[in-house]
């Protein structure tokens, strides 16, 4: 189900959720949602991966499309890259088992929506833009 703003709505609600608090708040938010990436399933290994060189901090991506309707995304970034490992999670918890369609119709900008422009810089930034741009590249090539 996608929300009125071309979002799905699981994903539509993190960014509500970032909305609904300021400053250093947004930060410890981001680090709440690093807490939760959940850990790679036992048939996946880092190496059989997607590296996102564009990430200040190393990350890794697979997308599982088998089920257009139902697609899976899995990260893996390391304990000591807080914001990259967030990043990664807000699209964990907002994507992930979201239809390929619906994915592909997130603006590639969405991110701008959490505010965290002030907070964090530019190229930090553009690390989560990255992974959105790997993810979609996938599903239009799967």
């Amino acid at each position: 189900m996608t929300a009125p703003s071309g979002m799905p709505a699981a994903l539509a609600e993190v960014v509500a959720e970032f909305g609904e608090v300021t400053g250093q708040d947004k930060l410890a938010l981001l680090l709440e949602f690093a807490n939760e990436l959940p850990p790679l399933p036992a048939h996946l290994e880092e190496a059989a991966m997607e590296p996102v060189p564009e990430c200040q901090s190393p990350l890794f991506l697979d997308v599982d499309a088998t089920d257009r309707d139902h697609v899976h995304l899995y990260f893996s970034a390391p304990a000591e890259a807080p914001t990259t490992r967030g990043f990664a999670a807000i699209l964990a918890a907002g994507l992930d088992g979201q239809s390929a369609a619906d994915i592909l119709a997130v603006p590639d900008d969405f991110y701008t929506d959490l505010g965290l422009a002030k907070l964090i810089s530019p190229l930090r930034l553009r690390g989560m833009s990255a992974m959105l741009t790997r993810i979609k590249r996938r599903l239009v090539s799967s």
